[in-house]
């Protein structure tokens, strides 16, 4: 594997961790608001995130490349609700895409086959993440200010039973 793909590969899982430490972080503080559906749809999605980067982690290893690993930067602590806590979801997510893009671009640069394939997975489930997310922003909108609104919301999300 090309030197420069390993690196950003292993930068990548990096960003898939750091977002299981965000969405830990997010699940904590909703909790905390006794918005239990929330804190329980986000603890789920940051195991969501753990096998995004064990996905990767495994990839790495039968490739035969070394996984290092760096530091993890802290996520916030508290989110101004749920909208902004969900927003700041979202745009992680978009961010996320584009670094995924980017790696496929690089793997096609370096003529990957094998990661532009396994890069075609990680794609994928990033238009469903913006997908999801973003349905759930574009709800706790529509709700507004009006608490039940939100609380049915949150006994919705409450129903999530995977990571998936």
């Amino acid at each position: 594997m090309d030197k420069a793909v390993q690196d950003a590969l292993n930068e990548q899982i990096g960003k898939e961790l750091y977002a299981a430490y965000l969405y830990l972080a997010m699940s904590a503080h909703f909790e905390l608001k006794s918005l239990l559906g929330f804190a329980k749809w986000m603890r789920f999605q940051a195991q969501e995130e753990l096998g995004h980067a064990m996905r990767l982690f495994d990839y790495m290893n039968r490739r035969g490349a070394g996984v290092l690993f760096g530091e993890i930067e802290a996520p916030p602590q508290k989110f101004a609700g749920p909208v902004k806590g969900f927003e700041t979801a979202l745009e992680h997510e978009k961010k996320v895409t584009e670094l995924i893009h980017e790696l496929y671009d690089l793997a096609v640069e370096k003529h990957d086959h094998a990661t532009q394939l396994e890069l075609q997975w990680f794609i994928t489930e990033q238009v469903e993440e913006e997908d999801s997310i973003g349905t759930i922003v574009d709800q706790l909108r529509m709700a507004g200010d009006n608490e039940a609104a939100v609380f049915m919301l949150d006994r919705e999300l409450a129903t999530r039973t995977s990571a998936e």
